[in-house]
């Protein structure tokens, strides 16, 4: 699989990265430890060498898992996880927090958890209103001083933080939601990431699911699946963003490709700095994703998608309003 820097870093990583979140959590029950070890192995096996986890994940579960997968070949990988939570008396409600000690109370447990002795790209996972942005950043500038962390990122982070964060302790990669059916980054984060030099990491590039046309107004998930709580994802809405899924297909049958593989490459072709972390539980689905990487999108295939996308409105917000307020700040 081709390579891609992060910005202007010297952080090299394929050009699609495995979000392994949905093994452990937020998707419905965890996939079996063992599957999921072959997974994230068949994954490295293929040229994945960029793969992207968090400490809320489970909690603590996926960064363990992660860490024996990867712990045969860690010195040929990347590993990003995050910080910025603590839990409460139920084990799992999650509360912001991004206070210097703590920032570096979870380093120092990510690092056991992952088995190696650096983090490679250490994400704040939402920006925690109550702690400055410099102090953020400076905390995360001595953990790259101790040889903890490597690289620094931010997740969900609007203009402005990211500005300021920058500006103490340079920020390599952000990570937000970014596909064919959420574009809100181009108005004002694209141009920032390349202004500043930073790489952009897009997650949920096929829309939880939802652009690979599996899922459609009909489709029932698990209880603990966290699209039963999304606005976009209510039967209503999913039958109406069907027009947009429809349109991606078309176009895919014509470049005999996917529709994931056609989100993929259209984000691939955005800009060379981008690296989609697509997620996925089954050996199939993660030979189709990568397939988006060897995917050539013309300029014309590029317009004809535009035009696509201008003749469909996405219904339905893209989380509930509690989780909203803490994305964008």
């Amino acid at each position: 699989m081709q390579k891609r820097k992060l910005g202007n870093s010297d952080l090299e990583v394929s050009a699609l990265g495995l979000g392994c979140m949905g093994l452990s959590h937020g998707y419905g029950p965890a996939t079996d430890k063992v599957q999921a070890i072959a997974l994230i192995r068949a994954a490295f096996e293929r040229g994945v060498t960029f793969f992207d986890t968090a400490e809320v994940y489970g909690p603590f579960s996926n960064e363990t898992l992660l860490g024996e997968a990867l712990e045969p070949f860690r010195d040929q990988v990347v590993i990003a996880t995050k910080f910025g939570f603590v839990f409460g008396d139920d084990g799992k409600q999650q509360i912001l927090n991004s206070r210097p000690e703590h920032i570096r109370e979870v380093a120092d447990a990510s690092l056991k958890r992952l088995r190696t002795d650096v983090i490679d790209l250490f994400y704040q996972h939402r920006v925690d209103p109550d702690v400055p942005i410099e102090e953020v950043a400076g905390a995360v500038k001595d953990l790259i001083e101790q040889g903890k962390v490597r690289h620094f990122g931010l997740s969900e982070a609007g203009a402005e933080t990211i500005r300021r964060a920058h500006a103490v302790q340079p920020v390599t990669a952000l990570q937000s939601e970014y596909s064919l059916w959420w574009r809100e980054p181009e108005a004002q984060i694209l141009p920032l990431l390349e202004e500043l030099g930073i790489g952009f990491v897009p997650f949920s590039p096929l829309g939880k699911g939802f652009l690979t046309g599996a899922i459609n107004e009909n489709t029932s998930f698990d209880s603990t699946d966290f699209r039963n709580v999304v606005p976009r994802f209510t039967p209503e809405a999913r039958h109406a963003n069907q027009a947009l899924v429809e349109l991606i297909g078309q176009i895919a049958l014509r470049k005999k490709a996917t529709p994931a593989q056609i989100a993929l490459a259209w984000l691939l072709a955005k800009k060379p700095w981008i690296v989609p972390i697509p997620g996925t539980t089954k050996l199939h689905r993660l030979e189709e994703n990568l397939g988006g990487a060897a995917l050539e999108l013309t300029s014309e295939d590029l317009l004809e998608i535009e035009l696509a996308l201008s003749r469909v409105e996405v219904q339905g917000d893209r989380y509930p309003a509690h989780l909203q307020k803490r994305v964008g700040r």
